[in-house]
């Protein structure tokens, strides 16, 4: 079991976005991947774990998500191949965006200022990094009936202001960036020092932190703040393997071993250390 939910967890937030993107809409997305991972716990003891499990859930949500669409679509003068080409039409068009990540581009909706910035954090560590509606109560010092309801409220707000799941265009990038940075940053801190769970250390959180503080960067070069971002994690990250003894224990920095920092992290950082030079960004300056 141990090990299917490490599977769940690495999954969820790839297959949520994937969903999300197909669908048009959040709670389709969350409610056809949990049906999928349901599915999974009966099928995959007895059959084992699919070659690519990821791909396994989405085909299954997608499939669920259908039936839903089926069930659901009693507008009049709508078909359900019409209704369905609809969804597909106004979320599978090409972007202008050099990043098809649809774990960005739902980290983009989540961020949309439409939501006060509790939402924002509580919306996106649920769909983006698949953490429970407890460890998101723990981690945000909030009850888990608040937070649940503050999630509710978040995803009806989104599909009744007709809120687009993309990447927003480049004159909005600036107003929405920083609560992306927050919300990458919670993730990864979350991994780091974990709220929940046995081990003080969640590597696939850490994993995901960095990555999505990566392709941040990818898709905003000149945003200095998202490239501090990425290098402020890179250099925690390097530490991970000797921030816990073999008890579980925690290990203050001045007692690890530093022969096993990852240098290729650290290295990371400073062969990009570009964003360094030059004037602030605007979006960059303190108020």
């Amino acid at each position: 079991m141990a090990d299917l939910d490490s599977v769940f967890r690495r999954e969820w937030g790839p297959a949520v976005a994937t969903l999300a993107r197909w669908s048009g809409d959040l709670t389709v997305a969350e409610d056809a991947v949990q049906e999928a991972c349901a599915e999974a716990l009966r099928a995959w003891p007895r059959d084992g774990v699919p070659e690519h499990p990821g791909g396994w859930l989405v085909t299954v949500a997608r499939n669920r998500a259908r039936d839903r669409l089926r069930r659901e679509s009693a507008r009049p003068g709508k078909e359900l191949a019409a209704v369905v080409d609809e969804i597909r039409a106004r979320t599978e068009h090409t972007e202008p965006h050099p990043v098809r990540d649809d774990e960005l581009r739902m980290m983009f909706t989540c961020a949309h200022p439409a939501l006060d910035r509790a939402s924002q954090l509580a919306l996106t560590l649920r769909l983006v990094s698949g953490l429970t509606v407890a460890e998101i109560a723990r981690a945000l010092l909030q009850t888990e009936a608040a937070v649940g309801q503050r999630i509710t409220r978040a995803k009806n707000k989104i599909r009744h202001a007709n809120i687009p799941l993309r990447v927003p265009p480049a004159e909005l990038l600036p107003e929405r960036t920083p609560h992306v940075l927050g919300c990458i940053y919670s993730i990864f801190t979350e991994g780091y020092w974990s709220t929940a769970g046995p081990s003080a250390i969640r590597d696939e959180l850490c994993d995901e932190g960095v990555r999505l503080a990566g392709e941040l960067c990818a898709l905003m070069p000149a945003e200095r703040e998202a490239h501090a971002l990425a290098a402020l994690v890179l250099l925690h990250d390097s530490r991970r393997a000797t921030r816990v003894d073999t008890d579980g224990a925690l290990v203050p920095l001045e007692e690890q071993d530093r022969r096993r920092w990852d240098r290729a992290r650290i290295a990371r950082v400073w062969t990009g250390c570009g964003w360094l030079t030059g004037p602030p960004a605007p979006t960059c300056r303190r108020r």
